[in-house]
C-alpha cells in the first residue's frame, strides 16, 4: 500500500470547484526514475526551478571537486549520493512546486495504485459532502423569542433534579 498526498489546483475563472480530472496525487516513497535520470525526470514533471536548482548544484559540488582534485572514485561515489538524495525527496520537490504554483494539500490517502487512491478519495470526498449537506438541511430553526426546551432527563433549564 502506497500513501498519497492529494492536491486541488487553484480555481479558474468562472469556476465553483475545482475539475476532478485536474487534482493531483503524488505518492510517498521513493522514485527510481529521478534517482536513475534526475533532470529528465523533473523536466518531465516540470519542476523547472527545481532543475535550474539541481544544475547549479551539481555544477558547483563538481567544481569543489575538481577543486580540491579529487580522484575519480569519489567523484562518482558523490554524484551516486546526489541521485539518491532526488530519488528520495522527489516527492517533496512535487510538492514544494505544487504548493508553489498555489495548488492545496487537501488530504492524504492510501491505496494500492493511483487509481484506488483516487477512487477512494473521490469516494470520501461524496460521502462527506453528502452528510454536511444532510446535516445542513436538517438544522431547525427557532423564532428569535421562542426559548429553547431540554429534551432528556431535565425538562427546564436549571429546573430541578
Amino acid at each position: 500500500m502506497s500513501i498519497y498526498t492529494v492536491h486541488q489546483p487553484p480555481l479558474r475563472t468562472g469556476e465553483a470547484s475545482a475539475d476532478p480530472h485536474r487534482f493531483a496525487f503524488v505518492r510517498d516513497g521513493f522514485y527510481f526514475w529521478a534517482l536513475l535520470l534526475g533532470p529528465v525526470w523533473m523536466l518531465f514533471h516540470r519542476l523547472w526551478i527545481v532543475t535550474v536548482l539541481y544544475v547549479i548544484a551539481v555544477m558547483a559540488v563538481e567544481t569543489c571537486l575538481w577543486i580540491l582534485r579529487v580522484d575519480a572514485f569519489t567523484q562518482t561515489a558523490v554524484g551516486f549520493v546526489l541521485a539518491v538524495l532526488i530519488g528520495l525527496e522527489a516527492a517533496t520537490l512535487r510538492r514544494w512546486t505544487l504548493d508553489r504554483r498555489g495548488w492545496k494539500n487537501v488530504g492524504i490517502v492510501v491505496g494500492d495504485d493511483i487509481e484506488s487512491a483516487e477512487r477512494r478519495y473521490f469516494a470520501t470526498l461524496t460521502t462527506r459532502q453528502t452528510r454536511s449537506t444532510a446535516a445542513a438541511t436538517s438544522v431547525i430553526r427557532m423564532p428569535a423569542n421562542a426559548t429553547p426546551e431540554v429534551i432528556g432527563l431535565f425538562p427546564e433549564p436549571g429546573g430541578p433534579r
